[in-house]
C-alpha cells in the first residue's frame, strides 16, 4: 500500500467530511438506554442513527449494501455489507450510544456542545465511539482507491454498548446468517497509552454493577433523638462494602473476584511501563498533593487491567448539602460499579456479591443489592505472526515507533460475545482514547490527528489480511 497516498485520502476525507459530521453528531443527545429509558420517545438516537447511516450510504464503495436493521422493542443496528475479493469476513465494530452528561466541564466545553480546541474535538461520543463508522468506510476505501484485494466486510453499528449491549446477541443471532464466520474482528472502542503508536487491546475487563440499598427506618427521625440508638444506615453500607473492599488499600477482598494473571501478559504489562513510565498516573487530573494506588507502575497497571477494582459511582437517599437537616435518614442506596479480571465470569462474580453483601445484615437491617449490568470480559487469543507484522509494520509508518499491546479497564461486551462465537478469529481491538481523552468524564475528546493515523493502520490491516497466508516469517 502507497502510505503517503493512503494517508492524503485519509486525512482529507477526515478534514473535509468526518470532522465535519462528528460535529453535528456531538450535538445529539443519543444517550444509552440505560441512562435514558424512554429513548424511542426522545427520538435523539433516532436522529444519530439517520446521520451515520445517511453518510455511509453516499459513499463511493461499489456494492455495498447498506441497512437499518430494527428488531421490536430493542435499540436499531447500522448494518453494513461490503463485498470482497474472497469468502473471508472481515468483520468491524462500534457504536453510537453515548454516556450521560456528566459535571465539571471545563468553561466553554459541554457534552452537546463540540468545540476543537490544538486538534481536539471535544465533546461527548466523538471518541466514544461516533467516529467507528466513518473511519471504518474510509479505512476500507482507501484500500479500494489503489485496487488492492481485501475480503468481504460487515460492518456492525449498535446503540445498546454503554448499557451493556443487551440488545445486541439478539441481532447477532437475526443476522447470523449475513455476518459469516470472521476471520478477523476490527473494534475501534478502545484505548491508547499514547499518541505516538498503534496501541492493541489484548484484554478487558469485566463488570458486575447494581445498587447496594440498606434501610434502617420507616421514615427520617430527629438525629439528636435517634443517633446513639438506631445505627446510620451509611454505616451499615460502610460495613457491608468492607466485606468487598480493605478501604485502607483498595483491595477487592473476596477471592472469587480475583484470577491468575497469564504470564504473557504480566510480561506485555511491564513493557507498557517500561514505554509510559510515570505517565501511567500523570495523564490523570490529580489534585494537588494527591498521588496514585500503588508503589511502582507495574502494579498500577495491573490494578486497572487484570485486577478487580470497586467504585462507588452514585448515592440516593441523601439530600444536597443546603437541604440537610438534624434528621438520622431512613436509607441510604449506593451504585457499585465492580470491574473484574478479563477471566472471571460476570454473572456468577454478580451472583456472590449479591451473597456477600445480603448475608446476615448489621443490626437485621434490610440490605438489598439490586444488579443492574454484569458483563464478562474478554482474553485475547494470541496474535498471529502475519497480525503482529501488519500492526508493527502500519505503526512504524504512521506513526514512528512500534506497536504496543495493553489491557485496558473497561469493557467492551462485544468482544467477549464474539470471542465465544468466532474462536479462531484474529481480533484488533484498538481506539483512540489515549491520555486525559476521559471517555464518561468531563471534558470528553478526540485526538484528530491520532485518529487519522489509526484510520491508516486499519487499512494496511484489511490489505494484510487478504495476502496472510502468504506470510512466513
Amino acid at each position: 500500500m502507497d502510505q503517503l497516498a493512503a494517508q492524503q485520502f485519509i486525512d482529507e476525507k477526515w478534514n473535509d467530511e468526518i470532522v465535519p459530521e462528528l460535529v453535528e453528531y456531538i450535538k445529539v443527545p443519543n444517550k444509552s438506554p440505560h441512562f435514558d429509558p424512554d429513548w424511542e420517545k426522545h427520538g435523539y438516537m433516532e436522529d444519530a442513527v439517520q446521520q451515520i447511516f445517511t453518510w455511509c450510504k453516499k459513499q463511493d464503495i461499489p456494492g455495498m449494501q447498506a441497512e437499518i436493521v430494527r428488531l421490536p422493542g430493542r435499540t436499531p443496528v447500522i448494518f453494513l455489507e461490503i463485498p470482497g475479493d474472497s469468502d473471508d469476513t472481515i468483520l468491524l465494530y462500534g457504536h453510537l450510544d453515548k454516556q450521560p452528561e456528566m459535571t465539571g466541564w471545563a468553561d466553554g466545553l459541554g457534552p452537546w456542545v463540540p468545540v476543537i480546541k490544538d486538534e481536539k474535538l471535544f465533546g461527548r461520543g466523538g471518541a466514544d465511539d461516533g467516529y467507528a463508522a466513518f473511519a471504518s468506510l474510509t479505512a476500507i476505501m482507501a484500500v479500494q482507491r489503489e485496487k488492492l484485494p481485501h475480503a468481504r466486510c460487515v460492518v456492525i453499528i449498535e446503540a445498546c454498548e454503554e448499557s451493556g449491549s443487551y440488545d445486541l446477541p439478539f441481532y447477532i443471532e437475526h443476522l447470523s446468517d449475513r455476518i459469516g464466520t470472521p476471520s478477523l474482528v476490527i473494534c475501534l472502542d478502545s484505548g491508547a497509552g499514547n499518541y505516538d503508536q498503534l496501541w492493541l487491546t489484548v484484554s478487558l475487563r469485566g463488570m458486575a454493577a447494581g445498587t447496594l440499598r440498606a434501610d434502617v427506618l420507616r421514615e427520617g427521625v430527629h438525629s439528636g433523638y435517634a443517633s446513639g440508638v438506631v445505627p446510620s444506615s451509611f454505616r451499615v453500607l460502610r460495613q457491608l462494602l468492607s466485606r468487598l473492599e480493605d478501604e485502607e488499600t483498595g483491595r477487592v477482598l473476596p477471592d472469587y473476584l480475583h484470577t491468575d494473571i497469564p504470564e504473557q501478559r504480566l510480561e506485555q504489562t511491564k513493557k507498557m511501563a517500561e514505554a509510559l513510565g510515570d505517565k501511567v498516573f500523570q495523564a490523570y487530573p490529580f489534585i494537588e498533593g494527591m498521588g496514585p494506588m500503588a508503589d511502582n507502575n507495574v502494579d498500577r497497571l495491573l490494578n486497572r487491567t487484570w485486577r478487580p477494582a470497586l467504585s462507588v459511582t452514585g448515592v440516593d437517599g441523601v439530600p444536597s448539602l443546603e437541604n440537610a437537616g438534624n434528621v438520622l435518614r431512613p436509607f441510604t442506596s449506593l451504585k457499585l460499579s465492580m470491574r473484574l479480571p478479563p477471566t472471571v465470569d460476570g454473572d456468577e462474580a454478580t451472583r456472590q456479591m449479591k451473597q456477600t453483601l445480603e448475608a446476615d445484615p448489621p443490626y437485621g437491617a434490610r440490605v438489598e443489592f439490586q444488579s443492574d449490568q454484569s458483563a464478562c470480559g474478554w482474553n485475547a487469543p494470541a496474535v498471529a505472526p502475519w497480525l503482529h507484522a501488519s500492526l508493527e509494520q502500519a505503526s512504524q509508518a504512521a506513526y514512528g515507533p512500534g506497536v504496543m499491546y495493553m489491557g485496558e479497564g473497561g469493557t467492551i461486551p462485544f468482544m467477549a460475545m464474539l470471542g465465544d462465537a468466532f474462536p479462531d478469529a484474529q481480533f484488533m481491538i484498538t481506539g483512540v482514547l489515549g491520555p486525559n481523552s476521559n471517555a464518561h468524564g468531563p471534558n470528553e475528546f478526540l485526538h484528530v490527528p491520532f485518529a487519522r493515523k489509526l484510520t491508516t493502520c486499519v487499512a494496511q490491516v484489511i490489505k494484510d489480511h487478504h495476502n496472510r497466508k502468504e506470510y512466513t516469517g
